[in-house]
Order: structure tokens, then sequence, then C-alpha cells
């Protein structure tokens, strides 16, 4: 079986337990799976894969998930790489809000070409936002609430190691 990383950024844990997750799925599969923050990653030896993902914020995903690839390019251009963005434009199914989201994952990966991507429905918690977050939440009339579905994210994870070819 094969050891894969499934790297992450998070702001406020939506991401990072939706990493938690798919390590878990992968794990559950046999495979032995490594669920680290992004930034926290000194080396890719020893990983046959690597997933990545982070969260959009105000259209484009964080900057750790760029910064990541761009220090571990040469390594990650060396093994199967999937990568998944954490938003709200997956709960609305809006087309533009989709697109913009892809758009946003396919920059942060760049120059990398992922066997995988998708777009997770992610969680937004006023209790964790500053008042000027709340602000501009409301102001936008943005939903609130917790849009993760599990079930979505276990089936995306199960088809890894086959799109992966691990």
């Amino acid at each position: 079986m094969a050891h894969i990383l499934i790297t992450y950024a998070s702001k406020k844990g939506s991401t990072a337990e939706i990493a938690q997750a798919i390590g878990k799925e992968l794990q559950a599969a046999g495979h032995a799976a490594d669920v680290v923050e992004t930034g926290t990653v000194a080396s890719l030896a020893g990983y046959n894969a690597v997933v990545i993902g982070g969260p959009m914020y105000m259209g484009r995903m964080v900057s750790d998930v760029g910064k990541f690839v761009k220090r571990h390019r040469d390594e990650l251009t060396k093994v199967p790489v999937a990568g998944f963005i954490v938003g709200l434009a997956a709960v609305s199914k809006d087309p533009a809000g989709i697109a913009w989201a892809e758009k946003a994952l396919h920059a942060s990966l760049a120059p990398l070409k992922p066997v995988a991507e998708t777009i997770f429905a992610g969680r937004l918690d006023p209790a964790k936002l500053s008042w000027f977050q709340n602000w501009i939440t409301k102001k936008v009339k943005s939903p609130v609430g917790d849009f993760r579905d599990w079930a979505a994210i276990g089936a995306w994870a199960q088809e890894l190691p086959g799109k992966m070819g691990i």
C-alpha cells in the first residue's frame, strides 16, 4: 500500500477537519496517510502521492497552499497530486462561483497537473470571525452554517488511490 501525504492550510479549522477525514478514509483503505499542515512539511521523501487542500477567502485560495507548491515543486512533479478547495461556492451551486473556485484552485496548484480536483462546501461560523468578517458576511448575505458533506468527502477520498494509480 502507498504512503500518502494529505497537507492542508486552514484558517478556522474547517479545512483541517476535511483533511483529517480524507486521511481516515485512505487509512481505512489500507494506506499509510499523514495529515500535516502545509507550513510544517519539511520534505516529501517517502511519499507515493500528495493531496493538497486549502480554503478560499475573498476569491482566492489562501497563500499557504501556493507557497507549499513553490517550496516543494520539484518533489511534487515526481508523484501524483490531488487538490481540493473549501468554500461556500459549492453551497449556492452558482456556476460562476464554482468556476471562480476552480480557477483559484488551479492558480494555487500551478504548475502542477493534479490527477483529481474538487470543491468542498465548508463551514462559516460567525463565532470564529472578526467583527469585520462578520460585517462583510452580512453585507454580502453569505450563507452561515456547516455545509460540509461528509459522505461526498469520503467518496472523493475513496476514489483517490485509483485516480492516483497507487
